[in-house]
Parts: C-alpha cells; sequence; structure tokens
C-alpha cells in the first residue's frame, strides 16, 4: 500500500497536527511539552524509517521512493533536527521566544526535508522544497522585536522566492524539452540525448538547489541570515537542510541525469572551487561567530560538491560519509556557541571566548575539538570527511580539485586554529553563566564523542553510506 511507503512522513505529519492543536488549547504553558514531544516525534519516525527495510519501493504513481539512500539520509535529518530542537529550548526561554510554534514549525520542515529526500519527480521535488522552505522562512524572522532578525529573515525570504523560481522555471524546461516529470521518464530521455533546451533547465535546477545549499555565487544570503537570525535557528538551518538540500542534488543528478554527467559535471566543479576559495579566505576578517561558521558552511559545501564532482559511486559515498560527519559537528559547535551567556546576556564575538579554557575548561576542550575537526586535522572525523572527497576526486581524474581542496584547507585552519588560541592562550575575559541545562549539554557531548570516537568505529557510519550510494545507482 501507499500508505505504508510513507509511513514515517505521515507520521510526522498527524504528530504536528495534534502538537498544533495541543499548542493552541494551552499556549505558551505547552511550549516545553511540545519541544519534547516534536523530539520524540522525530525519533519514532526514525525508528519507523529502519522498521521499512532497505527493499526500494515507490508510492503515490511513482513521485514518493523509499530505498536504502533515503532511510540513510532520513535517519541523520531525523536525529539532527531532534538534536537542534533539543538545544534551543534553554535559549528561547531566556529571551522570551518560548512559544510552541518553534518547535512546530521545526518539526514541518523536517517533514519537508524528508519528503525532499524521497522525491522521485520534478513536481514532488518542487512540492517538498516548498514545504522544508516556508517553515524556516518564518523561523528565521522569529525574533520579531530584533531589526536584525527581521532583515535576516527579509532576506531569506526574498532570495529564497528567487531561488525557487529559478527551480521552477528549471523544471518546466526540462518537462517541455524532455516531455516528462518523472525520475524515471527523464532518465529514459538522458539516455536518448538530452536536448540543449533540456539542459539549460538542468542549470536552473542545479542553480535553484545552490542557493538551498548556500553554495557559491547563491550563497549571498548566509552570512546575514546566519548572524540575525536566533542562534538555534541558525545550528537549524547549518545542519538539516543542507544535508536534504544535498540529498535532493544527489538523487536528481545520479539518478534521471546520470547520463548527462559530462555536462553537469562541469558546473559542478566551477561551483565547488568557488565555494571553497570564498569559505576559505571570506572568514579570515570575521569576528562575529556565527558570521563565521556561515562562510565555514559555505566552504564545507564546496568539499562535499568535490564528491558529486566525481560523479562515480565512490564519489556518492564519500558525500554522504561528509555530511554526516558535517552535520553532527555542526549541531555540537552550535551547542557550544548557545552556552555562549555572560551577565544574562548571550554573546556572539570570539573574542568573548578569551581564556575560556580557565573557567570551563569542558567547554573549551570540546568547542577545541569540534574546531580542529572542522579545520580537517587528524584523527578526528572531520579529517576522515575530507578525506574520503578528495580520495574520490583522485579516482576520478580530478586531481587538480582535490589540490584546491587540500590547499584551502590550509587556509581555513586559519581561522579556526585562531578560536582555539583565544580560548587557550589570551587573556581571561569574564566567565560565562553557569548553564543548568542538562540536554544542551548532552548533545554537545555526544556530538564530541562521535568526533573524537569516528577513528575507532567507522564502520556504522561508512558501511551504510556505502549501501545508501549502490541503492541510488542505476
Amino acid at each position: 500500500m501507499d500508505w505504508a511507503v510513507v509511513l514515517p512522513e505521515a507520521f510526522l505529519f498527524l504528530a504536528a497536527l495534534l502538537l498544533l492543536l495541543f499548542g493552541t488549547l494551552f499556549e505558551r504553558q505547552a511550549a516545553r511539552w511540545v519541544a519534547a514531544l516534536a523530539v520524540l516525534a522525530l525519533f519514532v519516525a526514525a525508528f519507523l524509517v529502519l522498521a521499512q527495510g532497505g527493499e526500494a519501493r515507490t508510492a503515490f504513481f511513482g513521485q514518493f521512493v523509499v530505498d536504502r539512500f533515503s532511510a540513510f539520509v532520513k535517519v541523520l535529518l531525523f536525529v539532527t533536527a531532534g538534536g537542534t530542537i533539543l538545544i534551543a529550548t534553554g535559549y528561547l526561554q531566556d529571551l522570551r521566544l518560548e512559544r510552541f510554534e518553534w518547535p512546530l514549525l521545526a518539526l514541518l520542515a523536517t517533514l519537508g526535508m524528508a519528503m525532499m529526500v524521497s522525491a522521485n519527480s520534478l513536481l514532488a521535488l518542487y512540492m517538498a522544497l516548498e514545504l522544508q522552505s516556508l517553515p524556516l522562512y518564518v523561523l528565521a524572522a522569529s525574533r520579531r522585536d530584533s531589526l536584525r532578525a527581521s532583515e535576516a529573515g527579509l532576506k531569506y525570504f526574498v532570495l529564497g522566492a528567487l531561488a525557487s523560481g529559478l527551480l521552477l522555471y528549471g523544471a518546466s524546461l526540462v518537462y517541455g524539452f524532455a516531455g516528462t516529470l518523472s525520475f524515471a521518464g527523464l532518465a529514459e530521455a538522458a539516455q536518448r540525448g538530452l536536448s540543449t533546451g533540456a539542459l539549460v533547465g538542468l542549470i536552473f535546477l542545479i542553480a535553484g538547489l545552490a542557493f538551498k545549499l548556500a553554495a557559491v555565487p547563491f550563497h549571498m544570503w548566509t552570512p546575514d541570515v546566519y548572524e540575525g537570525a536566533p542562534t538555534p535557528v541558525t545550528a537549524f538551518l547549518a545542519g538539516a537542510p543542507k544535508l536534504a538540500a544535498m540529498a535532493l542534488a544527489l538523487r536528481l543528478l545520479f539518478g534521471p541525469f546520470a547520463e548527462a554527467a559530462a555536462e553537469w559535471q562541469q558546473v559542478i566543479v566551477l561551483v565547488a572551487v568557488a565555494s571553497m576559495l570564498l569559505g576559505a579566505f571570506a572568514a579570515i576578517g570575521q569576528r562575529n561567530i556565527k558570521r563565521l561558521m556561515a562562510y565555514s558552511s559555505i566552504g564545507h559545501v564546496g568539499y562535499a560538491l568535490i564528491g558529486v564532482a566525481a560523479a562515480d559511486q565512490v564519489g556518492l559515498q564519500a558525500v554522504l560519509v561528509f555530511m554526516a560527519i558535517y552535520v553532527i559537528m555542526t549541531v555540537g559547535c552550535f551547542g557550544c556557541i548557545l552556552m555562549m551567556r555572560r551577565g544574562g546576556r548571550y554573546v556572539e564575538q570570539i573574542e568573548d571566548l578569551a581564556g575560556l579554557s580557565r573557567h570551563q575548561p569542558m567547554m573549551a576542550l570540546a568547542m577545541a575539538l569540534f574546531m580542529f575537526s572542522m579545520a580537517g586535522i587528524p584523527p578526528l572525523a572531520g579529517f576522515f570527511g575530507k578525506l574520503y572527497v578528495f580520495l574520490a576526486a583522485v579516482e576520478a581524474g580530478l586531481v587538480w580539485l582535490a589540490v584546491v581542496g587540500v590547499l584551502t584547507s590550509v587556509v581555513a585552519a586559519f581561522y579556526y586554529l585562531r578560536i582555539v588560541k583565544v580560548m587557550y592562550f589570551d587573556a581571561p575575559a569574564q566567565p560565562f553563566d553557569p548553564l543548568p541545562r542538562p540536554e544542551l549539554h548532552a548533545v554537545t557531548a555526544a556530538s564530541a564523542v562521535f568526533v573524537v570516537g569516528f577513528l575507532f568505529l567507522p564502520g556504522p557510519i561508512v558501511d551504510t553510506a556505502q549501501l545508501a550510494a549502490e541503492a541510488l545507482l542505476p
């Protein structure tokens, strides 16, 4: 039955409706309960995905597909979104933003992301993408008493609408020239040879997805939105949506347009190089840590696109491993940023971390681990993520692209190591306020343990990513 295939998504939708009703009845008193129940719903949905098994099945006339690829990404999505909601509760309470709508919107956005991963036609792709985007627009502007947050939400909405228009125009071109919306039909058309008009449509599709990934040259919204949005929203934007957009790009490029790899590979290489260069050099002068994380995310998308440019199973597996490591690192890093409260006010400047190792050594250690990992320093997880994509590029004959990745990683290491230097060697600033929030500390600690423990137990991620890559390739 179709409903058995979409059971996790159907469960999330029903959970969102029930939580909306519950929150409306009890309003502010329900905020914490809604957040806790939203996290529980996400973990139940992850269990339902695992219970479906790895068999490839379609539903709703081929518009929706589940397989090992979608299962891998969805479980990671649900865990990432659940962790982000957990670390957000204390911050929202302190800023008097604790409303039941916040976790509810995050839940609905995650539902859209799950549908993106399983989209099997251009129509389903667009509908799922909009279901993800609309709640994110609201979340970015949720702090209505802040001019900066309102500006961030407006920029995200306007530029997001432009990107949606590009994607929809590309889908219409592909449909007009190929005569079908389904991925299976597009794959058959690609085998016969795509016309110039269909290839132009594909470029517009890639442009729309590049915006969701914050890849150059569609990155212009990222620094302002990351800095202006409430920190938990920034944490959410930096993790789960990037993973969903990357998964959607992989399903689109390695599925219906696999035969046109020689054409789209050139575009991906150009975007990857531009993203790595901008992410490495533009972050050097940043003083705000959220803005620095924005440029860091742009650079990391560039590294992930190296694996996409390889256009083979090794590259596909490398991207999945890299994105899994990236989202977990990101959630942990933002967990540390959410602990930066001094005198009852949250601070965001890198200088505020001065001498942190003397006052809060465990927080400084966790932050240092995340910075070293993002810089790609062995033996932490971030090193292996980059190693996989660089090796995939070398095996595909793109040695020069891997060299660019290594060189930009060296440049980017400067600003990651600068944060470590500030925490361990600068004169101590006033200590941060103690935050008795077990859920925030637990999520951050779990991310730090993963970053260190990946060296000893890479199998669960690497082996599952290999099965997911095999399921996606025709």
